[in-house]
């Protein structure tokens, strides 16, 4: 992501992670989603980080919103992001779906932010510190995902 920034500059952005996959025929794309994410950044000024309900919190990044519950379509602030948590510590059921609108804000802390896994400068850290900074919001997907970086996800698609 921050590779992005010379073009972008000290801008807003939408991230959109291209291993994942939101199905068409679940929801109407071009005003669910990623739209209505945009449009509440603009309202509120609060980042979005969409989500959905998984089933195996381990193999996502999993948000925590402090029990709020969340309907499709809706947003709710964050107090943290776990990357990967085992089962019996995550903070909710709530996975990163890898679509997010962000504050310029993320730009410095992204420059600042060590390699993590993968010895990549990993988002979820970045995203972590812009929740001490400023509101930061689960958006809860309308419809359904595809998640091509796994098998069976791929397959689906």
């Amino acid at each position: 992501v921050l590779c992005a920034h010379p073009v972008v500059g000290d801008e807003p952005v939408a991230v959109i992670l291209p291993d994942v996959i939101l199905d068409e025929f679940e929801s109407d794309l071009s005003r669910d989603n990623l739209a209505e994410m945009i449009s509440r950044f603009d309202e509120t000024g609060a980042s979005q980080i969409m989500v959905e309900p998984v089933e195996d919190v381990t193999a996502y990044g999993v948000v925590d919103c402090k029990g709020e519950s969340l309907k499709p379509g809706e947003s709710v602030p964050m107090v943290g992001v776990v990357e990967k948590p085992k089962a019996d510590v995550a903070p909710s059921n709530l996975a990163v779906v890898g679509r997010y609108v962000l504050s310029a804000d993320i730009w410095p802390l992204l420059a600042k932010t060590p390699p993590g896994a993968g010895d990549e400068i990993q988002l979820t850290d970045a995203i972590d510190m812009l929740i001490e900074k400023e509101t930061v919001e689960a958006y809860h997907m309308k419809g359904k995902s595809h998640d091509c970086g796994n098998k069976l996800g791929y397959m689906q698609a």
